[in-house]
């Protein structure tokens, strides 16, 4: 085993609505371009990437939606929380969701923000959305296992 290390990653904001509303069929982590004080507002945690979504456009991929609070000793400094923000990946990866996204009918949904080895960075999934009955069914398969997980700790307990 050489000497690497797992580096810590230290997650900003998860979009968790995501993965109730999508089907997620691949990820993909990006560099993002930011301002400086927006930098230090995600140090503090103030992101939000309730209905954020990525599009590409002229060979690029932009987040749109996603709330960065100002910076409170940012003043002037200061850019608008929801700009649409450049997503940085390799022109393949970009060429390739575009094909997805264009054809397949699959959309781009940013599922966390987070900073590794101290650069921002957001995890980007190629999702199809989920129709009513696949949620239902999804509430259904999580109540089901939550109800098994407690009969079998009902069990250890009477042991």
């Amino acid at each position: 085993m050489s000497g690497f290390t797992k580096e810590p990653i230290k997650v900003v904001a998860e979009n968790r609505k995501a993965r109730h509303d999508y089907f997620i069929e691949e990820t993909y982590e990006a560099g993002i371009a930011l301002a400086g004080t927006e930098v230090k507002s995600l140090r503090a945690g103030k992101a939000s990437l309730r209905d954020s979504y990525a599009e590409v456009s002229n060979g690029e991929v932009f987040v749109h939606n996603m709330h960065i609070s100002p910076y409170e000793k940012g003043n002037r400094f200061n850019r608008d929380p929801k700009r649409p923000r450049k997503l940085l990946l390799h022109k393949q990866e970009i060429r390739r969701l575009l094909g997805q996204t264009t054809q397949k009918g699959y959309t781009l949904i940013p599922l966390r923000i987070y900073f590794k080895r101290g650069k921002a960075k957001v995890e980007i999934a190629l999702a199809r959305g989920k129709k009513l009955y696949d949620k239902r069914e999804s509430i259904a398969r999580r109540d089901a296992q939550r109800e098994i997980a407690r009969e079998l700790r009902g069990r250890e307990r009477d042991r």
